[in-house]
């Protein structure tokens, strides 16, 4: 990831114990021998969080490997960790590989732990909010990891992750991010020859998510009695900030990742926004719409737009257009193109991006070399969230305050009598930057 400024990159990172690392080190170089670069040894596999992403995730790393299992699964909803494995076990070509027994079935707040502790690779799908917390246990008891977009929803959390990542690459672990598109090959051959020159040097960058509601926050007379606050946050964490970060840092996230890959994941100089909550809802308190312009320091000074809104009975689109001196490429209706000097349009295969990003990650694992996506999935995420910080505050942001920024979102959450505060909708002009 490209830093800000030296001194403000070490800050962040001089937390870390050298004698910590220096005695992982030792334990994964005896597990990278004995386990991952041997094709003929299995590879434990564990799940935390069993919605619909966690359970695709379980069944591409389970369909990556000829020798993997899946030994161990949590969520802090017993009904939903049932599904995900009755799912799984369903796909008849990879049933015999879900071998979870009864006591590897872990519920609870801190049932994450006891995943972690029983696998060799970990795939994290709870909500964001929790993402920090559990990449750094896992970081720390030295396992793989696939962790889902985004990977926090404030700054310190960021900042957090960036510990993780560093200590992971000491440790010579890796990690997948769920920015699955740069796994895609259609979008990788056409960021590749805007790298190469194709379209010249990029001036602007236009990409939109325009979409349905995701998971509208249900009426308030449909809360379960005897459950406590932060269940029912949980329950409906879409509609949370804390949880989600909104819906530009959850969802249009891969929007702005997008952003990211155009501009060679340098993070952009600043940013500011308009948006907010257009139709009311009882409970939560995201938006409903956002419009970002990042602005680069380059000699060209790049802009980058993105539209996201999640509206019902609106216009719906997931684009990119990026302008440059010599054409234009696009991702869109038009197919995945470049218009102008050097027209091009790419007509080759195009597999499963989700399967192919867990193909290559388990092959690196039996390699030796495992990928590390760490970098620039915390350059995305921070670019989100800084978006959603220019648009709640109406401030322009600076990526140095984005990336110092003091605001705690996610409280310590010991168990579920723990009280969140939840901060009225934000109101640009009111909603103060911290």
């Amino acid at each position: 990831m490209d830093q800000p400024t030296a001194s403000t990159r070490r800050e962040f990172l001089q937390t870390t114990s050298a004698a910590t690392v220096a005695g992982s080190l030792a334990l994964n170089a005896s597990l990278a021998s004995s386990v991952y670069a041997a094709g003929d040894d299995t590879l434990k596999i564990g799940l935390v969080g069993c919605g619909g992403r966690g359970t695709g995730a379980a069944n591409q790393a389970l369909h990556a490997d000829k020798n993997v299992k899946l030994v161990a699964v949590a969520d802090v909803f017993r009904p939903q960790l049932d599904y995900s494995i009755e799912n799984l076990k369903s796909n008849a070509e990879i049933a015999d590989k879900v071998q979870v027994d009864e006591d590897h079935k872990f519920v609870g707040l801190d049932a994450y732990k006891s995943v972690v502790d029983a696998c060799d690779v970990v795939l994290l799908a709870t909500p964001p909010g929790f993402r920090p917390v559990q990449l750094r246990y896992a970081v720390e008891q030295n396992k793989h990891i696939f962790t889902e977009k985004p990977m926090a929803t404030d700054a310190p959390g960021c900042r957090s992750v960036m510990e993780s990542v560093k200590l992971a690459k000491e440790k010579k672990l890796g990690i997948l991010a769920g920015f699955c598109w740069r796994y895609d090959y259609p979008r990788r051959e056409l960021f590749k020859r805007i790298h190469e020159g194709q379209i010249g040097d990029v001036v602007s960058i236009y990409g939109t998510y325009l979409t349905n509601p995701v998971k509208p926050m249900p009426a308030p007379d449909t809360r379960p009695d005897g459950i406590t606050d932060l269940e029912w946050m949980v329950r409906n964490w879409y509609n949370f900030v804390f949880l989600s970060g909104d819906g530009l840092v959850e969802q249009a996230i891969h929007t702005v990742d997008w952003l990211a890959w155009v501009m060679k994941d340098h993070p952009p100089a600043a940013a500011v926004a308009v948006g907010g909550r257009q139709i009311p809802q009882e409970g939560g308190n995201i938006w409903d719409h956002i419009e970002v312009n990042y602005e680069w320091d380059n000699d060209l000074g790049t802009r980058g737009f993105l539209a996201q809104r999640q509206i019902s009975g609106c216009h719906n689109e997931n684009g990119l257009i990026v302008q440059g001196t010599k054409g234009t490429a696009h991702i869109g209706g038009r197919g995945v193109q470049i218009t102008g000097e050097n027209p091009w349009k790419y007509m080759g295969d195009r597999p499963d991006m989700y399967q192919v990003e867990h193909n290559e990650f388990f092959a690196s694992l039996r390699e030796g070399k495992p990928l590390n996506d760490g970098d620039r999935m915390v350059t995305s995420t921070l670019m989100g969230i800084q978006g959603r910080m220019a648009g709640y505050t109406g401030r322009k942001i600076t990526w140095e305050m984005a990336m110092n920024s003091q605001e705690v979102l996610v409280p310590e959450i010991k168990d579920w009598n723990t009280e969140v505060k939840v901060p009225p909708t934000a109101q640009p002009g009111i909603t103060q930057f911290s």
